[in-house]
C-alpha cells in the first residue's frame, strides 16, 4: 500500500497518545544532495603522542565521511602558521615541523575521500600593526590575540596570495621556492579537492565584504596556478544573519576578477543557551534557535539562486556552544538531536554539505563541541549519531512525503527511499520519552542513539506493540 497512516496506539510515558506518522512512499518531495560530515580543528590534543589524538584519528577513519573540513586555527599560531616571521634577505622562517604531523594524520585518516582544507590563520606580519605581534614560545599555549590588524601591508594582496601558494605547493607539488629563491622540498604530492579561503571573515581582522572578496580573488588565483584541479569555497561566516550584504556582494560575479571560481559558500551556526539553562530549557532553546537559523538558510539560498545558482553550499560548523564547561551526559544526546533535526531540514532544502562541529574539544577548548570524550578517549553520542546518519543517508536518496501528528512538534520525522531500503529518520526534540507508531512493525528494525548507548554505537531496538519508544533526545533510524 503506497500511503500508510499510523494510527495512534498506546499512550506514551507522559500519558499522551503515541505520535502518528503518515508516509506516502510514492510521493517524492526532494532528491537528496546532502552529505553528512564534520570538521576537525587543530589543537594540542591532536598532536602526536596524545592518546586522544590516536583515538580521534582512528574514529575519523572509521567514520569514512566525505568533505571533512580541516582547520589549523588562530589560538595556536605555531600549529597553524607556516611562516611566523617576515622574510629578510638573510633568510625566511618557513617551518612545517609542528604542522606536518597532524596534517599527515588527517590526510591518512581521510585517504581516498574528498576534504575541505582551510589554513585560516594569516601570518600576523602581513598586516599593519602598531607593534610586532608576539605569540607564545610554547606551541600548546593558547593565545587569542594573534589575529591583529585590518589592513594588509601589501594592499594588492600579492604577499598574502604568495604565502598561500607556497603553503599549498608544500603539500601538492613537493615543495616551493621561498621569497629568496631558496628551494624547500617536502616530497608530498597530496591532492586538495576543495580549499576554503579564510574563516569567519566577518569577525577575524574585521573584514568587509569588499575587502574579503579582493583577498579571496587573490588567494584563489595564486592557489589555482599550483593546484589547478582545486575547487574553492568562500565566506565561512560566523554570523550569517547579521548582514545580507556579505552574500549579495560576494555572490555577484561582477565584484570578482573575471574567471574567479565561486564553487561553494559556507557559513556557521551554533545554538547558544543562556547561562543557567538546564536540559528542560535546552529542549526548546536549541530547536527554536535552529528554526531561526533555517530561516536564514532559506533567505541566503534565495540570494544564491539569484546571483550564482551553480555555487554549492557547505554549512561546515553546526553545533552548540554552552556557557559552561560543566556538561551533563544528556547534553551529548541533546546536541545529537539538534544536528539530526538540522540534517532533515537541510536535506529538504537541497543544501550540499552539513558539517558537525567538531572532532575534538575539551575543557578550556570548547568542550561542548567535541565529538570525542576526552576523559576516556572514546567517541561520544554526537559521533555515533553522525555515523548513524552518514551510514544511512546519501546524496541521491529520495525524500518522500512524511508528516507526523498528535503533538508532532515534539518529534521530527522524514522518510527516505534509498537504493537498499526504505528508511525513516526520527528525532526526539524533547527531554522526555516519546512513543512513535511504526508501519509494518513486524518487518521493521530500529537503530537508536540515546542515553543508554552512552559512548557506544547505535543499538538495536525491537518495536513493541507496533511502536518504538524514543528516550529523551533520541535519534533513530527505522529500516524495512
Amino acid at each position: 500500500m503506497a500511503c500508510i497512516v499510523l494510527a495512534c496506539g498506546a499512550e506514551g510515558a507522559q500519558g499522551e497518545q503515541a505520535q502518528a506518522v503518515k508516509i506516502d512512499w510514492n510521493r517524492v518531495t526532494e532528491v537528496s544532495r546532502t552529505t553528512a560530515t564534520l570538521q576537525v580543528v587543530v589543537n594540542p590534543r591532536l598532536r602526536p603522542n596524545h592518546a586522544l589524538a590516536e583515538a580521534a584519528f582512528k574514529a575519523l577513519k572509521t567514520l569514512g565521511a566525505n568533505d571533512v573540513r580541516y582547520v589549523p586555527w588562530l589560538p595556536y599560531p605555531r600549529l597553524a602558521v607556516a611562516e611566523l616571521k617576515p622574510p629578510t634577505p638573510a633568510g625566511t622562517s618557513w617551518n612545517f615541523r609542528l604542522i606536518d604531523p597532524m596534517m599527515k594524520e588527517f590526510l591518512g585518516s581521510t585517504e581516498g575521500r574528498s576534504t575541505v582544507m582551510n589554513f585560516s590563520t594569516i601570518p600576523a606580519w602581513l598586516f599593519k600593526t602598531n607593534r610586532p605581534v608576539t605569540y607564545p614560545a610554547d606551541p600548546d599555549q593558547v593565545y587569542w590575540d594573534y589575529t591583529q590588524g585590518t589592513e594588509l601591508r601589501d594592499p594588492t594582496g600579492k604577499q598574502l596570495s604568495e604565502y598561500y601558494a607556497r603553503l599549498v605547493s608544500w603539500y601538492v607539488d613537493g615543495g616551493f621556492r621561498d621569497e629568496n629563491g631558496v628551494l624547500h622540498e617536502s616530497g608530498y604530492h597530496y591532492q586538495f579537492p576543495i580549499w576554503e579561503v579564510l574563516n569567519e571573515v566577518d569577525f577575524e581582522h574585521e573584514m568587509t565584504p569588499e575587502r574579503y572578496t579582493a583577498r579571496y580573488d587573490a588567494i584563489v588565483s595564486a592557489i589555482h596556478k599550483v593546484s589547478p584541479n582545486t575547487k574553492f569555497m568562500g565566506l565561512a561566516l560566523a554570523a550569517p544573519s547579521a548582514d545580507p550584504k556579505w552574500f549579495e556582494y560576494f555572490l555577484n560575479h561582477a565584484n570578482h576578477k573575471t574567471g574567479t571560481q565561486i564553487d561553494y559558500i559556507s557559513y556557521h551556526f551554533y545554538a547558544t543557551p543562556a547561562p543557567g539553562e538546564t536540559p528542560n530549557e535546552w529542549q526548546y532553546t536549541f530547536f527554536d534557535q535552529a528554526d531561526g537559523f533555517l530561516n536564514t538558510v532559506r533567505f541566503v539560498d534565495a540570494i544564491r539562486r539569484r546571483l550564482s545558482p551553480q555555487t554549492k553550499v557547505d554549512l561546515d560548523e553546526l553545533g552548540v556552544i554552552l556557557p559552561t564547561d560543566n556538561i551533563p551526559p544528556i547534553y551529548w544526546n541533546a546536541c545529537s538531536a539538534l544536528y539530526s533535526y538540522l540534517f532533515i531540514d537541510l536535506t529538504r532544502m537541497g543544501i550540499d554539505i552539513a558539517g558537525m562541529s567538531q572532532l575534538v574539544g575539551y575543557p578550556t577548548q570548547f568542550p561542548s563541541v567535541s565529538m570525542m570524550d576526552w576523559t576516556n578517549d572514546k567517541p561520544n553520542a554526537r559521533y555515533w549519531a553522525l555515523k548513524l546518519i552518514k551510514d544511512s543517508f546519501h546524496p541521491g536518496d529520495k525524500l518522500v512525503k512524511t508528516s507526523i501528528t498528535s503533538g508532532g512538534s515534539d518529534v521530527e520525522a522524514q522518510a527516505f527511499r534509498t537504493p537498499g531500503a526504505r528508511l525513516l529518520l526520527l528525532v526526539n526534540k524533547r527531554n522526555r520519552t516519546e512513543d512513535v507508531s511504526l508501519p509494518d512493525a513486524g518487518h521493521a528494525g530500529v537503530l537508536v542513539v540515546d542515553e543508554k548507548t552512552g559512548d557506544g554505537p547505535a543499538r538495536n531496538v525491537m518495536p513493541m506493540n507496533g511502536e518504538v519508544k524514543l528516550s529523551p533526545f533520541a535519534v533513530a533510524v527505522v529500516h524495512w
